[in-house]
């Protein structure tokens, strides 16, 4: 029974299981009354999820409500909407809402979506004082109290009759600003407003203007009137005299300053009046500043000062400006329509103008140290004024000068340039210098004691010498120099070597080497080497001529080898001939020696042969001469084997006649063919002549 009970049980439970199930098909965010709010108007983000049951039971809903992706609202519901209220907008509330809801589990997002809330709330602006200096700071607050950084900021200052001046600042992480204004000169009452603005999907949005500040603006003095006494126009040489006063509320920090053209000329401090005299002078003509300042405060009057003309400038006259040393000059000085002055000559100098005379004129005899500039002066109730220099130029005249080759010698290599110097000693500067070749002038040159030239046309016939002139302003005119000749070296070429005889030389006989070149200036120095593992100089000799000869007297067998020469001259360039070889070889007379030795033995061999041979010959006609053959054999034979045993000298002989014979033997392999050979041919004639009787005489 309970068995069935809990069957019952557990199917009950797995029904009502599969009975709770949903799923959500949407989650969705909206605003009421639209996505665009007025700043205060009311607004409410509306959260629905749709959701789908498999029957209807109670399900608890998790509503969650971002915006930016920060947590702003969160509520539990059994019903399928949430409603997040925002009784009054503000600018703050713009941003990017999201909703979230989670049930039994399961959680779902809504998409995003944008609200902005136009508008701003107009700003506050508070000033620190109501009631300024000149010269201070007006110190202003701009607040938006109810927006959230980031912010930009802008102040306006507004005067009257002028455009107001503006300032922008950005404050990332407050809802406020503050900056401050400087107050200038001629500030009087002034106006201070702002306004805010904020940057929302790329677009900027701005704020009203904020309530208007009032601040009003004292002087701490009053703007400095400066005077000129006697007056502003004024004769130079008379005193004139600068008065600059002002009126302060307190004299603490107060500093008057008289200016000209940026020239402090003289300043007072803690005081009212500042006065400066001078003796009146042409450049004391123009524009004067006085200038009041306290602390930031500063005010300025200007006077414009006119000094008339005494007397001109003086004008100083030279007799001459170019003379020669030794000759007279005069120097006057004078001022047109005006006589009475005090007059002095000066000359200039770097350290100092040089005084001369005391006096409107000047004669000297000059030298080349007076060469340079000069002045007068001229002085009237104490101005001094200075003529215009005059410049003096005294000449001494230039000395013969000099025409060299800046290498040194006289002589140039064909194919490289010429340098010419042309020097004067003497001779006051600038000096004109003028190159010739031939009479055609090449170069004109104008410096101080020396002038150079480059020729880089040479050639080798060229027979044209070269001469320089110089001269200067001295009246004597110019001076020439001598002709220079220059010899053109004309570098070696082709050089080639040779022999008689040529390729072969007996030993002991004379040998000719000669060198020779194409072309190439005299003297010539010529060198043979012979080559070895380092070459050696053989010979070496300079010539004016394009060859040498040199004889060898005895040449030797170590002579043979490769030879070889170099040439050269001033052209400083080494020039080398093709080797040759040379081979030494055996003289007549030492051929001969060599070939007596070598045929006196062979002559000898062949004569022995003849000998054999007729002797052979003459034992085969008859029998007396076979007896006379057997004998001479048997002779030989038993001579042959009496001197077996003998020295070797008669085994060489032996061989050696054998050898004639026979070529390719050598003396130990001859020696048993020839005792074999000889007693065949004993045994032959012991046949051929056979008797008795001789036999039985030679048995017994």
């Amino acid at each position: 029974m309970y068995l069935a009970l809990l069957v019952i049980f557990l199917q009950c439970s797995g029904l009502y299981t599969q009975e709770r199930v949903f799923t959500f098909n949407t989650v969705e965010i909206k605003v009421q009354p639209s996505v665009k709010v007025k700043n205060g108007a009311p607004m409410s983000i509306v959260c629905h999820a749709d959701i789908s049951k498999s029957t209807d039971f109670q399900l608890k809903h998790n509503f969650t409500i971002f915006k930016d992706g920060k947590l702003v609202f969160m509520t539990v519901s059994n019903k399928g909407d949430a409603q997040y209220e925002i009784p009054m907008a503000r600018s703050s509330d713009t941003g990017e809402y999201e909703c979230t809801v989670e049930a039994g589990g399961k959680t779902k997002s809504s998409n995003s979506l944008h609200v902005w809330v136009t508008g701003m709330t107009k700003p506050i602006l508070t000033a620190e004082k109501k009631e300024v200096l000149e010269g201070e700071v007006v110190k202003l607050r701009c607040e938006l109290p109810e927006e959230v950084p980031p912010l930009y900021f802008l102040f306006r200052k507004i005067k009257m009759n002028s455009t107001p001046k503006e300032k922008l600042v950005f404050e990332p992480y407050r809802n406020f600003s503050v900056v401050e204004f400087s107050v200038e000169e001629g500030d009087n009452i002034l106006q201070f407003d702002c306004f805010g603005r904020r940057n929302v999907k790329l677009e900027f949005e701005s704020s009203e203007y904020s309530n208007k500040t009032l601040v009003t603006v004292r002087e701490p003095f009053i703007k400095p009137t400066l005077n000129a006494k006697p007056s502003s126009n004024i004769t130079e040489g008379d005193r004139i005299q600068f008065e600059c006063s002002t009126v302060v509320a307190r004299m603490r920090d107060i500093e008057i300053i008289l200016q000209k053209n940026r020239t402090i000329l003289n300043s007072v401090r803690d005081e009212k009046l500042l006065k400066y005299s001078a003796v009146a002078t042409l450049e004391d003509s123009g524009e004067y500043l006085c200038k009041v300042e306290q602390g930031r405060a500063s005010k300025t009057t200007k006077l414009n000062v006119v000094v008339s003309e005494l007397f001109p400038k003086p004008i100083l006259a030279a007799s001459m400006s170019k003379l020669d040393e030794n000759k007279e000059l005069t120097l006057s000085c004078s001022i047109s329509g005006f006589r009475k002055a005090n007059f002095s000559i000066l000359r200039k100098n770097s350290n100092g103008d040089i005084w001369l005379k005391n006096s409107r004129n000047l004669t000297m005899r000059v030298n080349v140290n007076d060469t340079g500039s000069y002045i007068c002066k001229a002085e009237v109730k104490g101005i001094v004024k200075e003529s215009r220099p005059v410049r003096i130029n005294v000449y001494a005249p230039v000395s013969k000068p000099t025409l060299s080759v800046v290498s040194g010698l006289p002589e140039v290599v064909l194919g490289k340039p010429l340098r010419l110097i042309c020097r004067s000693v003497m001779g006051t500067p600038p000096i004109t210098f003028t190159f010739y070749k031939g009479n055609e002038v090449k170069k004109v040159v104008i410096n101080d004691t020396y002038a150079t030239f480059l020729d880089e046309n040479i050639r080798p016939n060229d027979r044209r010498g070269y001469k320089c002139d110089a001269r200067n302003n001295h009246s004597s005119g110019m001076k020439t120099s001598n002709i220079l000749n220059v010899t053109v070296i004309v570098p070696i070429r082709n050089a080639s070597l040779g022999s008689i005889p040529y390729g072969e030389v007996e030993d002991g006989s004379e040998i000719a080497f000669l060198c020779s070149v194409k072309e190439g200036s005299w003297p010539i120095h010529f060198r043979i080497f012979r080559k070895t593992d380092h070459d050696v100089l053989l010979y070496e000799k300079s010539e004016n001529a394009d060859r040498v000869v040199w004889h060898k007297e005895a040449m030797k067998r170590q002579d043979t080898g490769t030879y070889y020469c170099m040439a050269s001259n001033r052209a400083n360039v080494d020039v080398k001939s093709h080797p040759i070889t040379i081979s030494v070889i055996l003289a007549a007379w030492q051929k001969g020696i060599i070939a007596a030795f070598v045929l006196i033995p062979i002559a000898g061999a062949v004569t022995l042969t003849l000998w054999w041979f007729l002797c052979k010959k003459k034992k085969a006609k008859g029998p007396s001469m076979e007896m006379s053959g057997s004998a001479l054999a048997t002779n030989l034979t038993s001579e042959k084997l009496t001197r077996q045993h003998n020295d070797g000298d008669y085994y060489t002989g032996s061989s050696y006649i054998e050898d004639s014979e026979n070529h390719m033997k050598s003396t130990d392999e001859s020696n048993g063919p020839d005792l074999e050979s000889a007693e065949v041919e004993y045994t032959e004639v012991e046949v051929s002549t056979l008797d008795p009787h001789r036999e039985n005489t030679r048995a017994s």
